[in-house]
């Protein structure tokens, strides 16, 4: 919400108020004096005048965790156990996960209350590179590697997949990077080839790459400097 929209909202100020504490430099958000009335006010922001916190703001919360297989990306279930089962954190329920992975697909999940940042991280436009590790059921060609680069026709969607990139690990082992989330990708590609994938893990988002130190099912708060680089 803009600034002067979230001060006008208040019994207490008119839009002449406002428009005069925001001249004067009475009011702060964050503990620095803004005068700009397009200034964006968040719930996690720090809102003052002359001193008195008008709005204390809640902390932004942001964690990595190294989901396991047989788990669930969601925040209830009534059958299975969840990502958030996982979390030892007060207020859980607050938080939402940033890029859903399947049910025994494993590696980098990210966990926020911050429904900006995690739209970065999560939106189609953004472009984000995912990075996946696939073992396969039958050996993967060097064929491959061009169809991934020209992308796949989706019936379903009626779409193309942008390219992707295919390096060959081994006979039955790649690493994939993709820049979209469509459902099931991963696998209705290597169905392409009638080749079923048999382990999937994901390692990185964007310039986030999972801890090597974080055993299945646990987690960390993310640095300062992880978050910023959404």
């Amino acid at each position: 919400m803009r600034l002067d929209r979230f001060l006008s909202n208040l019994p207490r100020f008119s839009r002449k108020d406002v428009r005069l504490a925001l001249l004067a430099g009475r009011v702060t958000v964050d503990g620095t004096t803004v005068r700009e009335p397009l200034h964006e006010v968040r719930e996690f922001s720090r809102v003052a005048v002359d001193g008195e916190v008008l709005q204390a703001g809640k902390s932004a919360r942001y964690f990595m965790l190294h989901k396991p297989p047989g788990c669930v990306s969601a925040t209830t279930d009534p059958h299975h156990p969840t990502v958030l089962d996982l979390l030892q954190e007060p207020d859980k329920q607050e938080l939402h996960i940033a890029g859903r992975l399947d049910f025994n697909t494993t590696g980098l999940m990210l966990i926020t209350n911050d429904g900006q940042w995690s739209r970065r991280l999560t939106q189609p436009v953004t472009l984000l590179p995912k990075v996946y590790e696939v073992e396969t059921e039958q050996p993967i060609g060097q064929h491959y590697i061009e169809q991934f680069a020209a992308g796949f026709y989706f019936a379903y969607e009626d779409l193309t997949t942008r390219p992707a990139q295919l390096v060959i690990l081994g006979s039955h082992h790649a690493r994939l990077t993709i820049v979209e989330g469509r459902y099931h990708q991963v696998k209705r590609m290597f169905g392409y080839f009638n080749n079923k994938v048999v382990s999937l893990h994901r390692e990185r988002m964007g310039p986030l790459t999972l801890d090597p130190m974080l055993k299945p099912g646990e987690y960390r708060a993310l640095t300062a400097e992880e978050i910023q680089h959404i």
